[in-house]
């Protein structure tokens, strides 16, 4: 059954240049429920210096939840001074009010063969158990369409999840964008944790009704995960640089929020 009021939230990258507070503010006064926010360098809080404290007093002040802290990057690459960062991490996400952390895998080209590269994933997955489950935390992994990237494919991540035992603490994110780069026809909405509803066609107006859901696969891959049941979050991730911000992206959510209401929520399945 289709949720009937789905909760939508807002990326940092579509708000690169504001600060945490100005984040949280923005994404209210668009009616946006959530927020996800990100540890690397020029990007919102972590990385700014925000004390975890003062970033989840500012969403609780705004009246937003924080999804996610992105990211641990090459989380499939497991070293010591990996568990040492996903730690820090894990901390700082659950001191903040974080409900999850995104993990990122290596995305460089130069991996080993396939046995290898599926054995260092379940290896990453079941160390970083016990790390999430500490802390209340959800391990949220976005598998990159990029031919690059060691990990494009939720299916593979989903059969390693279940081979761990991970299903309490592991979920997917599906990004339109990857999912149309990786040529994936997987769709889990029982295991997805998160959408990202992201560029296919075009990596700026991406947003505007003629892009979101109209000219592009976004339509067709959420109206799936819908049917499928899917009840989380739909997250607006789109790529935008900071020097060259849309002119009206109040605007254009808005405008894909009611397409995404009339276009897919009031279409009756088949």
């Amino acid at each position: 059954m289709r949720q009937a009021s789905p909760r939508f939230a807002l990326d940092y990258m579509a708000t690169p240049g504001l600060d945490v507070r100005a984040l949280f503010a923005f994404a209210r006064d668009q009616g946006l429920t959530d927020v996800q926010i990100r540890g690397q360098p020029g990007s919102n809080a972590m990385a700014r210096g925000e004390p975890a404290a003062d970033v989840r007093s500012a969403a609780a002040d705004t009246g937003v939840g924080i999804i996610s802290v992105n990211a641990l990057q090459r989380f499939n690459e497991w070293t010591p001074a990996r568990r040492a960062e996903a730690s820090k991490l894990a901390d700082y996400a659950a001191a903040c009010g974080a409900t999850a952390l995104m993990l990122v895998p290596v995305n460089g080209g130069s991996w080993p063969a396939n046995v290898e590269r599926r054995g260092d994933l379940r290896v990453a997955l079941k160390a970083l158990k016990p790390i999430l489950q500490s802390r209340g935390l959800i391990g949220l992994i976005e598998p990159l369409g990029f031919r690059t990237c060691s990990l494009r494919s939720k299916n593979e991540a989903a059969k390693a999840i279940a081979a761990i035992d991970g299903q309490s603490v592991f979920r997917l994110v599906h990004d339109t964008f990857h999912h149309t780069l990786a040529g994936e026809a997987f769709f889990s909405s029982e295991l997805t944790g998160l959408v990202h509803i992201s560029s296919v066609n075009d990596p700026i107006h991406w947003i505007y009704p003629d892009r979101v859901l109209v000219g592009s696969d976004n339509g067709s891959q959420i109206r799936a995960l819908l049917d499928g049941g899917y009840g989380g979050p739909f997250s607006f991730a789109p790529f935008v640089d900071a020097a060259h911000p849309l002119d009206d992206l109040a605007g254009a959510i808005a405008a894909s929020i009611a397409l995404f209401r009339h276009g897919l929520l009031t279409r009756v399945p088949a």
